[in-house]
């Protein structure tokens, strides 16, 4: 068999090759087509077509006309729409609103094959190419758009992506059930009406239908236009949709668009332990398509990590895991897990290292809630925070059986495990840590403690500095008892809602007396429907009320960036202008205490010359 008839149709070609005369989906992706279930084309693809459907990939096609989408002629059931695995904005453009160099899901890592808010001329064009035939846009962008929502790009409030795009319908969160309902729908003869019961579904009303009126199954929250108008407005509909997440008791919730309703449905339900060893236990080949030529950064990433878990408990209010993804968390089986690990290390190409055990994060496999009774009642949107709730089952006792299994597969010579660690779960298991640092990390390890001011750690919903400090001398003394001199690599992010000058430059005090020096720094950037992006676009906290820090201008932005790599002489400008800004010139100076010497280095200089000259100075609360 040729290699390209391993995957899924890209071209009409590959499509006769296999004798199908037509497709049942085709699905647009803005990323390259990679067979791996860690892209949304693959394990979507593969789910459809293990349920009997034909399905074709149309990946990155010239958005400027619609004659790519003609590529498979008309598709028997839908177009299945999806930007990619990231939000095209977040894709395409810095913290600072510049464009990218390079684009990690594009061969090359080129930039410019797919378009700014992908999501709506993918789906005007599957209109213009076969009109009729029903549009359902998913993944990332669509999921995080589905209801009014703050664009930071715009810096403005933006309608639903339904009436944007004229999708028929969004498929948000993890899609695999709903994508094959629909399609068995489809394949029923049901209309697009006739999906408006489905979990995990939004949908868009005519003017002149009537919208579902509240119950105790439907919430109606503030409309697009109180939203774009107040903001008081806007942080009562943030609230409501972090309010109504969990898929046990949500409920349906309704926003008015003009004349027209846009009704999200509850989230769909975990799915089972067997349906996710099902999805993840497909015939991937865990390659890109033989038609590209050059590497994908983000498939280099990825090519021998094993996923084993999907969701996320932690509700850190910048992260949009919890909303994509869903609060509780669904893990594969140890025998799917070893399953993948002996065909990877049959594989001629793997070369016996597994880059990655783990998911959205490294240590909550296994982990829910231990009183469903509870559960079913429960709103919390972190089930850590402020304090691990006591009806959490914590035990890393199925992840260590795993851990140990997985480094005994035959022909597997190293497990790393390169998620991040949750710091205050692993604090709770001496022998997690324990076995982390003797097998697992290949002398430095990632953790994300984000900052050390306790009010910026509480806008963020992390645990205090003293987890860190705790966990690093854990991770120190176990590494030590190894004989390994290993390093932790912590994350910090600037400019988040919270954090002002003052609580970078103590950032940046404790990064000096660590002895720390960050080569990648994180600069917060506010996605559509974070907590976080609501605290940015109105000054407060969604969930409490109180007032919350904002660091709006790009100038200030600049300068809390360079106080997290102050060390850098490139950034000796920003950081002096930050420490006079601050009142805080006492550390400015030659000695042990100071962040800065008096006098420019010759590198700062040259520095400054390379930038064309010394920036005007702006006001910093610009």
């Amino acid at each position: 068999m040729r290699a390209e008839h391993l995957f899924l149709p890209t071209s009409r070609e590959e499509m006769l090759a296999r004798g199908w005369d037509a497709v049942d989906v085709v699905f647009v992706t803005g990323d390259a087509y990679v067979d791996h279930y860690s892209f949304a084309m693959a394990i979507l693809g593969r789910v459809l077509e293990a349920e009997g459907f034909r399905v074709a990939i149309l990946s990155q096609p010239d958005w400027r006309s619609c004659e790519p989408w003609k590529t498979f002629g008309r598709p028997r059931l839908f177009f299945a729409i999806s930007a990619g695995n990231m939000d095209s904005m977040l894709n395409h453009y810095t913290a600072n609103r510049k464009v990218r160099n390079d684009d990690a899901y594009s061969p090359g890592g080129r930039i410019g094959l797919r378009p700014d808010r992908a999501t709506l001329p993918y789906c005007q064009r599957s209109r213009e190419a076969f009109r009729g035939v029903p549009v359902v846009a998913g993944g990332v962008e669509a999921s995080l758009r589905r209801l009014a929502h703050y664009d930071y790009w715009s810096d403005t409030v933006k309608p639903s992506i339904l009436l944007d795009s004229k999708a028929d319908l969004v498929a948000y969160g993890m899609g695999e059930e709903t994508i094959v309902e629909l399609a068995r729908r489809f394949a029923a003869g049901k209309s697009c009406r006739d999906m408006r019961d489905l979990r995990g579904v939004a949908y868009a009303m005519g003017a002149s239908e009537e919208p579902p009126a509240p119950s105790g199954s439907v919430r109606h929250i503030p409309s697009y236009e109180e939203v774009k108008a107040s903001k008081d407005a806007f942080l009562k509909a943030a609230a409501a949709i972090h309010q109504e997440t969990n898929p046990l008791n949500a409920r349906s919730l309704v926003q008015l668009h003009g004349r027209r309703a846009v009704v999200q449905n509850p989230p769909r339900l975990p799915v089972s332990r067997e349906r996710l060893d099902f999805y993840y236990g497909l015939p991937y080949t865990r390659r890109p398509h033989p038609r590209y030529t050059e590497p994908i950064p983000a498939y280099e990433v990825i090519r021998d990590s094993v996923t084993i878990m999907r969701g996320c408990f932690g509700g850190c209010t910048f992260c949009s895991l919890t909303t994509h993804q869903g609060r509780t968390i669904q893990s594969r089986s140890e025998e799917s897990v070893l399953a993948e690990l002996k065909r990877m290390a049959a594989s001629p190409d793997f070369k016996g290292t597994v880059s990655d055990l783990g998911g959205p994060t490294a240590n909550m496999y296994d982990m829910r809630c231990a009183r469903p009774e509870v559960e079913r009642i429960c709103r919390r949107l972190s089930c850590v925070h402020p304090t691990i709730c006591g009806c959490l089952a914590t035990s890393h006792g199925p992840l260590l059986s795993l851990m140990k299994k997985a480094r005994a597969v035959p022909g597997v010579k190293k497990v790393v495990v390169a998620s991040g660690v949750r710091m205050d779960l692993a604090r709770l298991s001496p022998e997690y840590i324990g076995e982390l640092a003797r097998h697992h990390v290949g002398g430095h390890l990632k953790v994300a403690p984000e900052h050390v001011d306790a009010g910026v750690l509480e806008a963020m919903k992390k645990p205090s500095l003293e987890t860190f400090e705790d966990f690093a001398r854990l991770f120190t003394a176990e590494s030590a008892k190894a004989g390994k001199r290993q390093f932790l690599v912590p994350y910090f992010i600037s400019g988040h809602p919270g954090s002002g000058l003052a609580e970078m430059i103590e950032l940046a005090l404790f990064l000096k007396r660590a002895g720390c020096k960050p080569e990648q720094v994180q600069d917060f950037i506010p996605a559509p429907f974070d907590v976080a992006t609501a605290m940015y676009h109105t000054g407060r906290d969604p969930m409490s009320g109180r007032a919350v820090k904002v660091a709006r201008g790009l100038r200030e932005r600049k300068l809390q960036r360079a106080l997290l790599q102050f060390f850098q002489p490139r950034n000796y400008f920003e950081v002096r202008e930050a420490l006079l800004c601050a009142g805080r010139r006492d550390l400015i100076g030659d000695g042990p205490g100071h962040l800065i010497p008096s006098k420019p280095p010759p590198a700062a200089l040259a520095a400054r010359r390379e930038r064309g000259g010394r920036p005007a100075r702006r006001n910093v609360a610009e």
